[in-house]
């Protein structure tokens, strides 16, 4: 699954220990994300979703 994760937190200039925090997860957490290593679970979708004010689809998209 792809995701703008990276550059959703990039234009609110935030690294990912600050999106980590913000998320309750760990910093590799958010990088296993980011990076596509790791599918988030759909409560974690949802938070991030939330947190930036978007649909989850707008965040996360097929491969």
């Amino acid at each position: 699954m792809r995701n703008r994760l990276k550059v959703l937190r990039a234009e609110r200039d935030w690294s990912q220990q600050d999106l980590a925090e913000r998320l309750e997860v760990s910093r590799q957490s958010v990088n296993a994300i980011e990076t596509g290593k790791y599918d988030p679970s759909l409560p974690l979708a949802f938070r991030i979703a939330d947190l930036f004010g978007m649909p989850i689809e707008e965040i996360f998209q097929r491969d």
